[in-house]
């Protein structure tokens, strides 16, 4: 994924602008969690959303790294729906097990 699949062009400059943001991130997995939701969500986010997801987005990336794969627990400021609607974006990290040719891999 080489970033954003949707188009700017039906959305306000406030969204334009949260968009790129969103896929421009200090680190790749942020770049598919918060840009994914992005994409899907940010057409539908009311104002106080948007206000949550700047003031989000504001937070070091390692840190929403590790409050979405609940290596820590959630800052109490960001226990809301749209965060939890952004977590259900986490890809899977786990590197994928890859077998020899002619082996199957076990799961």
């Amino acid at each position: 994924m080489t970033g954003t699949t949707r188009s700017s062009a039906d959305l306000d400059p406030r969204r334009r602008r949260i968009l790129v943001r969103a896929w421009r991130r200090g680190i790749r997995e942020m770049d598919l969690v918060i840009g994914g939701f992005a994409d899907a969500e940010i057409a539908r986010l009311d104002d106080t959303e948007l206000d949550e997801l700047e003031l989000l987005m504001a937070e070091e990336d390692a840190d929403i790294f590790r409050w979405v794969t609940g290596e820590e627990a959630i800052p109490e400021r960001f226990r809301t729906a749209m965060f939890e609607r952004m977590r259900a974006y986490v890809p899977d990290f786990e590197p994928q097990q890859t077998a020899p040719q002619g082996q199957a891999t076990r799961s």
